[in-house]
C-alpha cells in the first residue's frame, strides 16, 4: 500500500488511509464545510461508507441530489450539470493502479467529467478491492466486475419500479477514463481498507 500511496501522491493527489469505514466518515465529514455546494458521482461505495446519508441531511449545504426520488428527468441532468460546478464533488473510483492511476467507466458521464475538470475539490472513496497492478487490469475489473454488479443493480432496481431493464455493457459504461494526475491539492482519496462497492 505504501507504494501505492507514494505514486498517488507523486501525481498530484492526496491520500488519506482509515481502517474501516466508520474512520472513512468521519475524515469525509471534515471536507463538507458550511455554504457549500456539493457534487455527487454514484457511488455504492459513498453510500456503504455513510457519506450519502450524511450530505442528504446536512442543512448548511446546497446538495445537487440527482438520486432524489420523484425528480423529473429533467432536474435529474439540470442537478448533474449544477454538480460539475460545485464546490465539493464527492464519489468513487471503478479501479485504482499501483502506479497511481485511476481508471473509471460512466454511463451519463458526469462522475468522469467531474474528476478530469470542473469542481473545485473532489472527495474519492475507494476501497482496497478496488486496486488493480495496472490500467489493463483497471479496464478487465471494470468489465468482469463493477459493470456487471451495476447492470444487475440498475436492472433490479428498474423491475422494482415496474420498468423494462434496459442495462447493459453498452450503456452502464461507455465513457472511459484513466487519470494519472491532476492538479497538487485539488482531489484527495480517502484509501479504506475494507471490500468497499463495486
Amino acid at each position: 500500500m505504501s507504494k501505492l500511496i507514494e505514486n498517488l501522491e507523486k501525481n498530484g493527489f492526496e491520500v488519506i488511509e482509515v481502517a474501516t469505514k466508520e474512520e472513512a466518515l468521519e475524515v469525509s465529514k471534515t471536507f463538507v464545510k458550511e455554504g457549500m455546494r456539493v457534487g455527487l458521482g454514484g457511488s455504492t461505495t459513498v453510500l456503504q461508507v455513510g457519506l450519502l446519508d450524511f450530505v442528504i441531511n446536512h442543512k448548511g449545504i446546497t446538495l445537487f441530489n440527482q438520486y432524489e426520488t420523484g425528480i423529473s428527468m429533467q432536474e435529474n441532468t439540470k442537478r448533474r450539470r449544477e454538480g460539475m460546478l460545485s464546490d465539493l464533488f464527492i464519489c468513487s473510483s471503478n479501479a485504482i493502479s499501483e502506479n497511481g492511476e485511476l481508471i473509471n467507466a460512466d454511463g451519463s458521464g458526469n462522475r468522469v467529467a467531474a474528476q478530469i475538470f470542473g469542481p473545485k475539490k473532489v472527495l474519492i472513496l475507494v476501497g482496497k478491492n478496488k486496486i488493480v497492478k495496472n490500467i489493463q487490469e483497471g479496464f478487465e475489473r471494470i468489465k468482469t466486475v463493477a459493470a456487471a454488479k451495476n447492470i444487475e443493480r440498475m436492472n433490479a432496481k428498474a423491475i422494482e419500479m415496474g420498468k423494462e431493464p434496459h442495462y447493459n455493457q453498452d450503456n452502464i459504461g461507455n465513457k472511459f477514463t484513466y487519470i494519472n494526475g491532476d492538479e497538487k491539492g485539488r482531489t484527495t482519496i480517502i484509501l479504506i481498507d475494507e471490500e468497499l462497492g463495486y
